[in-house]
């Protein structure tokens, strides 16, 4: 008989990538995003995101935060691998050393606004995020849709808060 248990899963094919254009260029929208605070004006799951005291958008760097999904809340530390602006802000939700999730954005000129990447991959097999492939499939589910209102939700604040001319 095979189960369908967290050791026999391959974290490598629970991943995803979302794209949207919004209406600024890269580098407003690298500012935005690598301010980790700001997550929780567009995210349906990240609230209270801060910097460690004195730390910023640099590889190198934690902050932490607390998500809801569904009736679940927790909090997570995280650790900042990538910081090149304006093109790439790149996490990893459990730290660069252990980490069990990287979450990546990618920012590209489109004409006035920016095409922006969303990635998510599962780096690690954890039991907190599920112990079958479905119940990992579902959260990688929750997390593309979740990926989506953000973008959404970036594109229309980015449009209301354009400076009028």
């Amino acid at each position: 008989m095979t189960t369908d248990t967290v050791p026999a899963l391959d974290p490598a094919t629970f991943t995803f990538t979302r794209r949207a254009w919004v209406p600024a260029p890269p580098p407003v929208v690298y500012d935005l995003v690598s301010d980790v605070a700001k997550i929780e004006l567009w995210s349906p799951t990240a609230s209270r995101v801060r910097y460690d005291d004195g730390a910023g958008p640099v590889p190198g760097a934690w902050f932490g935060g607390h998500n809801r999904r569904g009736e679940r809340e927790w909090d997570t530390r995280s650790q900042v691998s990538t910081a090149d602006a304006p093109a790439e802000f790149t996490f990893v939700v459990g730290g660069l050393d252990d980490g069990i999730v990287r979450w990546r954005w990618l920012i590209a000129a489109d004409g006035p606004g920016s095409i922006v990447t969303q990635e998510w991959q599962l780096l690690r097999l954890d039991p907190v995020l599920g112990s079958t492939a479905g119940e990992l499939a579902a959260l990688r589910d929750d997390m593309a849709a979740s990926a989506e209102t953000t973008l959404i939700a970036l594109g229309r604040w980015l449009h209301e808060h354009a400076t009028k001319p």
